[in-house]
């Protein structure tokens, strides 16, 4: 149970602020599944992770600081497992390659509504030379993607580009389904098979293509 007392105001050791800082994005992507963006204010993550907001901007400038760190955590975890998976199952076919993106695209909701917020909000509104290494961590991360795929680097790459634009697209147009939850902003059941079942027909195809062509 989150309470109202403050923690001290200060982390002294390398491994306190580390935690600390994980308290952070914790206690804004717990107020994120019962908040909009849009109302969801510094105060509020200072208070749900008990610090005094003074502490908080020690971490994080703007909430758009902020939710750009979540970004970057949760697609270094995405990128961590797909790796590990198409290292496990070495994939040769466009099949195997779909499955193995789709298994690893599981549950990922949270990763998607983060992505819509990348391109709408979060690099317009952070300080020019953030959004800079981020692109370039998220280049990085992504180049251990492309020695495990079957493909050349630049059909890998069309393919990563093709399976962010239709994750973005479909989690968009699955938020503006009827039935969506005016409180946490995300869709129900209904909205959500919508997405999956889009989701795996289109990257199926997309990956068909490309791999066609690669060949």
């Amino acid at each position: 149970m989150v309470t109202d007392t403050p923690r001290p105001a200060r982390a002294r050791s390398a491994e306190e602020k580390n935690r600390r800082r994980d308290d952070i994005l914790r206690a804004a992507e717990r107020l994120w599944t019962t908040t909009t963006y849009a109302d969801l204010s510094m105060n509020q993550v200072a208070r749900e992770a008990r610090l005094a907001k003074g502490t908080l901007y020690l971490y994080f400038d703007t909430k758009e600081e902020l939710f750009l760190a979540l970004l970057s955590e949760h697609l270094h975890a995405w990128i961590t497992r797909t790796a590990e998976l198409l290292q496990e199952r070495r994939p040769r076919t466009p099949t195997e390659v779909s499955d193995a993106l789709l298994d690893s695209s599981e549950t990922l909701t949270p990763l998607r509504r983060l992505l819509v917020l990348l391109g709408t909000v979060l690099e317009r509104n952070v300080r020019p030379e953030l959004a800079t290494e981020f692109r370039r961590d998220l280049d990085a991360q992504l180049g251990r993607l492309v020695e495990h795929m079957p493909y050349s680097p630049a059909t890998t790459l069309r393919i990563l580009r093709h399976l962010y634009a239709v994750a973005i697209g479909w989690q968009q147009f699955s938020e503006s389904l009827p039935g969506l939850d005016p409180n946490t902003g995300q869709p129900r059941q209904d909205a959500q098979w919508t997405f999956q079942s889009e989701f795996e027909l289109v990257l199926r195809a997309v990956v068909d293509r490309l791999a066609a062509a690669d060949s």
